[in-house]
């Protein structure tokens, strides 16, 4: 909900991080709405309206702020069922699934009807799922034109409008300038890399969570040198399958992560980029975790749960882990993903390929699996978990039916507790799965049973998945 117009005024005033993405405020005098950060001068309080989004704030006439760019407002994490609904259609939709599919298909996949998806869509953000769409795509496509030097053509296929024509129009008529009228630099006839900054909401533990990536990169696939990461990427887009790669590094000044994108992925820039916040949880509120773990969390400020780039992925580095070490399930990823993974193409030495798909991994069997080294066991559990993903039956994104996903899950033979909580923890982005048999978090708890572990976890209720990752920090920093 939106916060009360004293509350939003405040943090304008205060340019409180907290709210950043929160909600967004149109100043009548001007036409234009900011983020609550915006470095502009604080206007009236009477010529202040506060919105839950940018496309509630654009349905009434205003316009996006050139300075603090409300496209790079960072996101919000949700808990409640019918919030996470909401935010799972927008992230849907930031994916680009309104561009070749309705809205009845989007609502088809989230497991409920239409109507009930547009009335909690704009309980949430004050417009219909439609009109969140169309201005998603027109600050893409602003931010597009501000950062990278791509044709204006090239621009609007990539922002998921299939009219050059339709673009231009609703661009001027949002905006009240012409594409071309914003650009930075002039348009050239290809970009190599395309550059991106996303937000979060201070404080970030950065390096920790750099190095529990570090400490779990496929090789081949991702690594991390130079304080950033990087990794070869395959995207599935409308127009077929996109592969390129992506670096990311922290700007600590600026509050925000970098992002290079290859130029091959021009046309799969949403997808990309939500994998990216996904990955490195930039939804999260960093201040509400605090106030509910306490003095768990004062060791490592703005700790963050990380994500998946891509679920299915993460769910098989999930099972190869079971009962080794970290060290012993990264040697097995990397042989898997040499394995089966495709060939990329990349300016890195150490990437050099993308993760093997559902159908690949279906298809090779788990005698394959068995070749590499994966105990027989584990090679069904995931040729089952990649056929399941393959056929539809289970789609591991954040935001769906937690229940359903999970009873599915579980329901695969090798696949227990532990694996479906840490699978929740971060290809679902959960914010409250908690592995209680974990032998780290029971450690760092000094407890012995589960249950106990879970019983004294309640209190950390409903963010114990950052619990958990406070549980690991401790007991590492304490072993090293």
């Amino acid at each position: 909900m939106l916060p009360g117009a004293d509350v939003c005024y405040a943090a304008l005033k205060a340019r409180d991080r907290r709210f950043d993405g929160h909600f967004f405020v149109g100043v009548s005098s001007t036409g234009i709405y900011c983020r609550p950060v915006c470095t502009a001068r604080t206007p009236r309080r009477s010529r202040c309206h506060f919105f839950l989004s940018p496309a509630a704030a654009e349905r009434d006439g205003f316009r996006p702020c050139l300075r603090c760019r409300p496209e790079l407002a960072p996101g919000q994490s949700s808990v409640d069922a019918s919030r996470r609904l909401a935010q799972a259609a927008a992230s849907r939709i930031d994916d680009g699934a309104l561009t070749d599919a309705s809205l009845a298909d989007l609502a088809g996949r989230l497991g409920v009807t239409d109507r009930h998806l547009r009335r909690v869509f704009d309980a949430e953000f004050g417009v219909t799922p439609v009109a969140y769409a169309q201005t998603q795509r027109l600050l893409l496509a602003k931010r597009l034109l501000t950062d990278t030097a791509m044709p204006v053509t090239d621009v609007a296929m990539a922002s998921g409008f299939g009219s050059v024509r339709r673009f231009n129009d609703l661009f001027r008529r949002r905006y009240r300038m012409s594409p071309s009228g914003l650009r930075r630099s002039p348009p050239g006839a290809a970009v190599s890399t395309l550059e991106f900054t996303l937000s979060y909401r201070p404080p970030y533990a950065w390096d920790v969570l750099l190095d529990f990536l570090a400490a779990r990169t496929i090789a081949g696939v991702e690594s991390v040198a130079g304080g950033a990461y990087r990794r070869a990427v395959s995207v599935r887009t409308p127009a077929g399958p996109r592969a390129g790669w992506v670096v990311v590094r922290h700007r600590p000044s600026r509050h925000a992560l970098s992002v290079t994108v290859s130029g091959d992925l021009a046309m799969a820039v949403p997808p990309v980029l939500a994998r990216v916040k996904r990955l490195f949880d930039l939804d999260c509120r960093p201040h509400d975790v605090a106030a509910a773990l306490g003095a768990l969390a004062e060791a490592t400020p703005g700790l963050r749960v990380p994500g998946a780039f891509d679920g299915f992925e993460l769910a098989v580095r999930a099972i190869l882990g079971q009962q080794i070490t970290v060290r012993a399930a990264r040697t097995l990823a990397g042989r898997f993903a040499a394995a089966l993974g495709t060939p990329a193409v990349t300016p890195f030495d150490d990437v050099t390929t993308t993760f093997p798909t559902p159908a690949r991994v279906a298809q090779a069997g788990p005698a394959a699996l068995v070749g590499i080294g994966v105990t027989s066991p584990r090679a069904r559990a995931i040729v089952l978990m990649a056929d399941a993903c393959r056929s539809g039956q289970l789609v591991l994104e954040p935001g769906l039916d937690l229940e359903s996903t999970m009873t599915a899950l579980r329901a695969i033979p090798g696949v227990g507790d532990w694996t479906a909580q840490y699978i929740a923890m971060r290809a679902l982005s959960w914010p409250d799965a908690f592995p209680a048999a974990d032998y780290g978090v029971k450690k760092a708890m000094g407890e012995v049973s589960p249950a106990r572990v879970a019983a004294r976890a309640e209190a950390w209720r409903p963010w114990r998945a950052y619990a958990t990752m406070h549980l690991w920090r401790s007991l590492a920093k304490e072993m090293a």
